[in-house]
């Protein structure tokens, strides 16, 4: 999915292809009347073999409704039409229904509330659907809860007096949670054992004062949970990578050439390439996406060179805040391997891609960092929101870590949003 959204500022959390091809944004403004739309990207994003230059260049929208409170997050719960998201000013959550096709609404149907709610901070969230529609969500360690999405009812509380702030939240299956606190400690959670206290495990030689996020990865195909591969990133540019089964304990480590982050370090974002192994992207920091090959890294926590940078956002100009573009999401294509989408606080979003260079195409930047190819090039999908509503945006964004020979790449314009969660698989 994504995000997207008008004079507001773009919210964070990335999703591709929820239904059919579709990408959901959101917007997070403090005024109210932030849009949560679907939308259909171009025919070219959604052939599975790729394709030259295309007539339909644009998003469309294909349904659309209105939220009277920011969404920070947002989440498709699978195998229905339902969203759930939330956002300021407590930890409630708000449930929304994607239409059928014979309307173009997407409307609220219910509200989760929270005990003690009020004041708190806004709630994580998690979804999944092996057993029923479940919303794992909380804003504090002792507030994490399961959800029955439809019924409302409560499936599970975790027992902890610990009031640490979450920053991410996961299901690893349909019995385990995993819990990253905002301090980086990880907390694994078993909902057959709903009285087990919930222990939080800290991160090996953590800076003090940073803020963390986690990213899950997928394990090989057939294997279970406990081989699911675990990145946390700090606000200081710190990656560390841990096994499940061992949450105290660091396998690799590496430092990511970023410069300090802005709005207090709220957009990080971690995420594993669901189809290309071993590499991740990060963003947050500023109007980049970066991405990473860690499967040689080792736990000396020295400088990671990126196999590639996005800088597309960086080129669209200062917002009205007269801030530059701060990245605030960033999503994975499930299918197609080096694909991204990733939305910016302008309420721009790009999908793009990046191919590994060949011998046609001259040697490598040093560090292990690519070149666009020059007949595939970076591809980017632009989208930008103003106060007057959607709008097709006209600048190209391509970028890739360095300049390729040629750039012959092909660049989509899209209507305006800012929050993103991907299309299906």
């Amino acid at each position: 999915m994504a995000s997207c959204s008008g004079s507001n500022r773009p919210t964070g959390t990335a999703e591709m292809k929820l239904f059919g091809a579709g990408v959901c944004v959101a917007g997070y403004g403090q005024s109210g009347g932030n849009e949560i739309l679907l939308l259909l990207p171009p025919p070219t994003l959604q052939a599975k073999e790729t394709q030259g230059l295309c007539p339909e260049r644009d998003f469309k929208v294909e349904c659309g409704g209105f939220s009277n409170r920011p969404v920070y997050s947002l989440k498709h719960v699978p195998d229905t039409s339902l969203l759930v998201t939330s956002g300021p000013p407590d930890s409630s959550l708000q449930v929304w229904q994607v239409s059928a096709e014979d309307s173009d609404v997407i409307k609220a149907v219910s509200a989760i509330p929270t005990e003690n709610g009020t004041g708190q901070p806004w709630a994580k969230i998690a979804t999944i659907s092996a057993k029923a529609p479940w919303v794992l969500h909380g804003s504090r360690l002792n507030s994490v809860q399961v959800t029955e999405v439809e019924s409302r009812k409560n499936v599970y509380t975790a027992a902890s007096r610990n009031s640490e702030e979450l920053s991410g939240l996961a299901f690893l299956d349909c019995n385990t949670l995993l819990l990253c606190c905002a301090k980086g400690q990880l907390c694994l959670a078993d909902l057959r054992q709903p009285r087990s206290p919930l222990e939080a495990a800290s991160v090996p030689s953590a800076p003090c004062g940073e803020r963390w996020c986690m990213g899950v990865g997928r394990g090989p195909q057939g294997s279970d949970s406990s081989s699911q591969p675990v990145a946390r990133l700090s606000s200081g540019g710190l990656l560390t990578l841990t096994d499940v089964r061992k949450t105290s304990e660091s396998l690799a480590s590496a430092k990511c050439r970023v410069p300090p982050p802005g709005s207090g370090a709220e957009f990080l974002c971690v995420s594993w390439a669901p189809a290309l192994e071993g590499c991740l992207a990060v963003s947050g920091f500023d109007g980049t996406v970066h991405v990473y090959d860690a499967r040689s890294w080792d736990s000396s926590g020295r400088e990671a060179e990126p196999v590639f940078i996005h800088k597309g956002h960086a080129f669209g100009g200062a917002g009205s805040s007269g801030d530059p573009p701060l990245v605030t999401a960033h999503t994975w294509h499930p299918q197609k391997p080096r694909t991204l989408l990733s939305a910016a606080s302008d309420g721009s979003l790009h999908v793009w891609d990046w191919v590994q260079s060949c011998g046609n195409c001259g040697p490598e930047a040093a560090g292990g960092r690519l070149y666009a190819h020059p007949a595939g090039c970076c591809v980017s999908s632009r989208v930008r929101v103003t106060s007057g509503g959607l709008r097709s945006g006209s600048r190209s964004a391509n970028a890739a870590a360095s300049p390729p020979a040629e750039e012959t790449g092909t660049t989509f314009s899209a209507p305006a949003c800012r929050k993103l969660c991907p299309p299906p698989a």
